[in-house]
């Protein structure tokens, strides 16, 4: 039987990318859910009524321009979302989270999200105290806001500014960007009319150079971190 993955892109411009390649070249069918179309960028709020997720074998959950505590939201789809994440915890099924995604499992299973002190957008080198399941070498961040780790959870990466990864029973967590290529760069910096980038003293040419020349190795320590997920958190044999 064939393994499906559903990508719940919580935002237009944050697409799965090369996660996408890395579930399919495992032999996965790949569905999508859009939660927030391009025309509501400005009014995400609201309800909205997701796939079952227990349906599936993993459920990923993409990044967000907005932050996992705004009220307004938790009142509306991501209070939804958080309780069939629960149900999907509860039916086995595997989960991974990225930026947003990631802070989302956090809140979830009772940790905490906040705003953060030294945000993160660019190239940063992550520390792993598990380099099988993430590869060490520069991730791409792109964040403000960072998690505390919901009970039992086990914290395997972090850097000098933030919690870069947990692992929770057969959820993984990211605070970085593993799907990022050029195109999404591109997107995202279209998108930085506030001027995001450079209030962290970036530029949006730096950001460009740098990934240019860093994504075809992180294209291939993508592909090695979902093999390790999938084999080592989602097919882990369960504690006696």
């Amino acid at each position: 039987m064939t393994s499906r993955v559903l990508f719940i892109r919580n935002d237009p411009t944050a697409p799965e990318a090369m996660l996408g390649d890395a579930f399919s070249e495992c032999g996965f069918e790949i569905d999508t859910f859009d939660v927030v179309p391009a025309d509501r960028l400005h009014a995400p709020a609201g309800e909205v009524e997701f796939p079952d997720l227990t349906r599936y074998d993993v459920v990923v959950l993409l990044g967000a321009r907005w932050s996992v505590y705004d009220e307004t939201l938790r009142a509306g789809w991501v209070g939804t979302l958080m309780t069939q994440l629960k149900e999907a915890a509860d039916a086995g099924v595997g989960l991974f989270g990225v930026c947003f995604g990631g802070q989302l499992l956090a809140q979830t299973f009772g940790g905490s999200v906040s705003r953060s002190d030294a945000p993160e957008i660019g190239w940063y080198e992550v520390e792993t105290d598990d380099p099988e399941l993430i590869p060490p070498g520069p991730w791409f961040e792109w964040h403000i806001d960072r998690w505390t780790l919901p009970p039992g959870a086990t914290e395997i990466a972090r850097n000098g500014n933030a919690s870069q990864g947990f692992v929770l029973g057969r959820a993984l967590a990211l605070q970085f960007h593993p799907e990022l290529d050029e195109t999404v760069l591109e997107d995202w910096l279209a998108d930085d009319r506030d001027g995001e980038a450079g209030r962290v003293g970036r530029t949006h040419d730096e950001l460009r150079i740098e990934t240019k020349e860093l994504s075809d190795d992180a294209a291939q320590r993508v592909r090695a971190l979902v093999r390790s997920y999938l084999s080592r958190v989602v097919d882990a044999p369960a504690a006696p």
